[in-house]
């Protein structure tokens, strides 16, 4: 369907609804564009846009400009989907598809999802915003608690300290709780063993870092479960340190405490000779601590 502004009703409206070439594929186009002007050299065209031979020869295979790839939906079902989607905001894709398929529409989940997607990017459909109760709510439950702001590096021993939980199992069906945190700039860890993680049980461990730690902490980093919460943040803001808590599903954010839990299980756990009681595992950690902290190379 070919749209010209002032001849079919609603045009300009639908104009702004037409699908363009992702960022990635223009990008793709200048390189051939480029290839093109420079009598098809293309050694001169990798090193002009710093990419490897493999990859621009792998993709001038499937390169043809008669045949660039467009959007496989029509203009008809970008409408229909962003007239479901401000009627019902809080239904799914998967809600919407079977609306859709009623009014004789034939499109996938994905395809769905990909319309919304592109015509938020573009402003026309704008994100519902959250009513006063479930706003109030989310206060009530991170009262202190941010997202860390992107201007926000740490550069200094301080500046971001990671904190997390790991299981421990040191025999069979027995599951101990690990509280440990990361400096992310020098690298100094601290944790302690106990059997459960709750709030207060966290809070506890905020007295620890700061006694261990020889330097302040300005910053806490934490992911978003609940004995990271209430009494804990309330300890935090007390003591004047920052608390950041991580979006869900987004562990690669808290990396550096992520890929300490592998080395303190084989270089501690696998090879001590303490027993698994609690006080005398702590005083282990406590020593191996100081040899993690102070002699192992990093």
């Amino acid at each position: 369907m070919r749209i010209i502004s002032g001849v079919v009703p609603g045009a300009s409206r639908l104009v702004r609804l037409q699908v363009k070439l992702s960022k990635r594929a223009r990008q793709r186009l200048k390189w051939f564009d480029y290839y093109d002007s420079r009598g098809c050299n293309a050694r001169l065209t990798c090193r002009h846009f710093d990419i490897s031979p493999q990859i621009f020869y792998r993709w001038k295979r499937h390169y043809n400009p008669r045949h660039l790839r467009q959007a496989t939906y029509s203009t008809e079902l970008v409408e229909a989907v962003l007239k479901l989607r401000e009627e019902h905001p809080g239904w799914s894709k998967d809600k919407l598809v079977i609306l859709l398929q009623r009014e004789g529409f034939s499109c996938s989940v994905s395809t769905v999802g990909k319309i919304i997607r592109r015509l938020k990017q573009r402003g026309v459909l704008k994100e519902a915003v959250a009513n006063h109760i479930s706003t109030r709510k989310r206060q009530w439950q991170r009262p202190y608690a941010i997202r860390k702001p992107e201007e926000y590096v740490a550069k200094e021993p301080g500046d971001i300290v990671e904190v997390d939980t790991l299981d421990v199992r040191p025999l069979p069906g027995v599951i101990l709780k690990r509280f440990t945190a990361r400096d992310v700039i020098s690298r100094w860890d601290v944790f302690t063993v106990h059997r459960r993680t709750i709030s207060n049980t966290a809070s506890g461990f905020i007295d620890v870092l700061l006694k261990r730690m020889p330097f302040p902490i300005r910053a806490i980093q934490v992911d978003g479960g609940s004995e990271f919460q209430d009494t804990f943040e309330r300890k935090c803001r007390k003591r004047g340190i920052k608390l950041f808590a991580l979006p869900p599903r987004s562990p690669k954010l808290n990396g550096h405490i992520e890929r300490i839990q592998r080395s303190h299980t084989e270089e501690l756990y696998e090879v001590t000779e303490a027993s698994f009681e609690i006080g005398e595992l702590n005083r282990a950690l406590l020593e191996w601590g100081k040899v993690y902290n102070t002699i192992r190379p990093h």
